[in-house]
């Protein structure tokens, strides 16, 4: 008699499929409320380090012996920092604490929501979602680091600098200040996605490098449109930040090819075994 060979283990069901429409909102939100908590935690960090983030940080670029004005080819001077409103400087100390907290707190933030959406797009375990929330963060990261190291030096020093005519002094009001330099930094977070959008968009099949490529100028006139928006209105800032920017595009092309061959191997091997 032969050997009888043991039955194959059926795949693991998804519980997330047998979830009603209810079921889904229900840990959306509890998946908000722990990446919440996350950010939370995040601002209390923020709050005990709070002189070194603010007088390090945020006023950092503000000073003229701040440390990337050393390594960058630009002649810094000293910013003139007044407040105009009662409340302004609580209402820029505060904001300080909870942009500071939501960056710090962020990787909790995007590993619960990306652990909500994942299902959606393939069953993996929780190592996988990890290792996808990570890749997220790396580059949200990346994008903080080069708009608060590239882009608001060269924007800060650009406006400080900027007169009309010697009569007419700058002084910039601590709120404007405070909103400009956290705007800079959280739009670069959010440019440098798309690398990430570029790689999950093809793994389902909506994008490929084909398409990409195809798109190449468009997507280079998009960065320079970009660039001006986010930089101030000289030359130099701009392709400071347009260059990066085509070098993320190019390797999200290259991000393209990677899942598209992830996607090609998945298909064969799911209709091999069927």
């Amino acid at each position: 008699m032969g050997k009888v060979l043991p039955k194959a283990k059926p795949p693991k069901e998804d519980p997330t499929n047998n979830m009603s429409f209810l079921d889904h909102l229900e840990e959306l939100r509890w998946r908000i409320l722990k990446g919440l908590v996350g950010v939370l935690f995040g601002v209390i960090v923020a709050f005990f380090f709070r002189d070194f983030i603010i007088q390090q940080f945020i006023l950092g670029p503000a000073r003229a012996d701040f440390f990337m004005y050393q390594i960058m080819p630009i002649d810094a001077v000293d910013l003139s920092l007044i407040s105009r409103r009662l409340p302004g400087q609580f209402f820029t100390y505060w904001g300080t604490l909870i942009v500071a907290g939501g960056i710090i707190g962020s990787p909790i933030l995007i590993y619960q929501l990306w652990a909500f959406v994942e299902p959606a797009l393939e069953t993996g375990e929780k190592i996988k979602t990890f290792l996808n929330a990570m890749f997220i963060n790396f580059f949200f990261l990346l994008g903080i680091s080069f708009g608060y190291f590239i882009l608001v030096p060269f924007a800060v020093q650009f406006f400080t600098q900027f007169i009309i005519d010697t009569v007419i002094s700058n002084e910039f009001d601590i709120n404007e200040y405070f909103t400009s330099v956290a705007m800079w930094t959280l739009a670069c977070g959010v440019i440098f996605q798309i690398p990430v959008v570029s790689y999950y968009l093809s793994k389902v099949g909506l994008l490929t490098p084909e398409i990409m490529k195809a798109y190449r100028r468009h997507a280079i006139v998009a960065v320079m449109i970009v660039a001006a928006f986010l930089t101030p209105p000289d030359p130099v800032s701009q392709l400071m930040i347009a260059i990066p920017l085509l070098f993320l595009y190019q390797f999200a092309i290259f991000l393209s090819k990677v899942a598209n061959k992830q996607r090609k191997r998945a298909l064969e091997k799911a209709f091999g075994d069927s």
